[in-house]
This record gives C-alpha cells, sequence and structure tokens, in this order.
C-alpha cells in the first residue's frame, strides 16, 4: 500500500513539474517575467470596442509561434499587463519587441481609430522575474486588474 501511494505522489510530482518546466536538449528552466507595457501617450485605446479582444488573439498567435507561454494577461484602459514563461534563449527586448511589433501594424490596419497614430506602443516597458513562490501571486494580480480600477 505505501509503495503504491509512494509512486502515484511520484508520478503526480513529475507531471506537475514538467507543466511547469521549460526542457530542452540541454537545459531544463523556470523563468516567469512579468511584463508591463503602454500605448504611446497613454492613450486609452482598450476603450476602443474590440480593441482589446483583438490584442489578445494577436498576441496569443505571436506568442505561440514563439515558444512563449502565456501564464495571465490583462488589459487596462492605457496599460497591458503580461506574465509569461519563456525559454532561457529568449531575451526579454527580444520577446517584448515580437508582441509589439506583431500588434502594433495588425491593429493599426484594422481599427480607424488607430490608423493615424505613427506607432502604437512607447519604447519603454517594466519587467520583472518570478520565482516559483511569487509566480502564483503575480498571475493573481495580473488576472485582478480589471477589478481593481
Amino acid at each position: 500500500m505505501a509503495f503504491s501511494i509512494d509512486f502515484v505522489y511520484i508520478v503526480c510530482y513529475i507531471i506537475h513539474m514538467k507543466n511547469k518546466y521549460k526542457h530542452t536538449k540541454t537545459t531544463v528552466s523556470l523563468i516567469n517575467y512579468h511584463i508591463v507595457f503602454c500605448p504611446r501617450y497613454r492613450r486609452k485605446i482598450f476603450n476602443i470596442p474590440g480593441v482589446e479582444e483583438r490584442f489578445k488573439e494577436l498576441t496569443a498567435m505571436e506568442c505561440e509561434k514563439n515558444n512563449i507561454d502565456i501564464l495571465a494577461m490583462e488589459c487596462h484602459v492605457d496599460h497591458v499587463h503580461m506574465f509569461v514563461s519563456v525559454y532561457p534563449q529568449q531575451t526579454i527586448p527580444d520577446v517584448v519587441k515580437q508582441i509589439k511589433g506583431a500588434t502594433s501594424n495588425k491593429l493599426r490596419e484594422e481599427f480607424s481609430q488607430l490608423e493615424n497614430m505613427p506607432s502604437l506602443w512607447t519604447r519603454s516597458y517594466f519587467v520583472s522575474t518570478a520565482n516559483n513562490v511569487s509566480s502564483e501571486t503575480i498571475e493573481w494580480y495580473v488576472s485582478t486588474q480589471k477589478a481593481r480600477y
């Protein structure tokens, strides 16, 4: 009986750990970032009907294409919070550039209210790392942003 409980515990632990850690041929990693960025001049672009939903769709497609896992994502009227998991080979400037680049042109093409903007996003962003203990806290924080304002 003890053997089977230990075995089940070990299997559950391995499955749980596999879902969190990223594996390559030579690395095992857990790299989570909390990223915040804003539209140029803090314009309230997410008040425009459909922009938030389309932004999230485009971001999800771009992140999937680049092996970036979105753990949480929320848009406030004038900024975006993202909590992502990346591979060690992916640099934060590249991740942010990929997301901003993929969404900027498409959103300006698809929404007439945005088409006259020379660029949609500011060049700046906030990023912080998260260890395993605080990841749940950051995920909660990002996903409750709408309820807080």
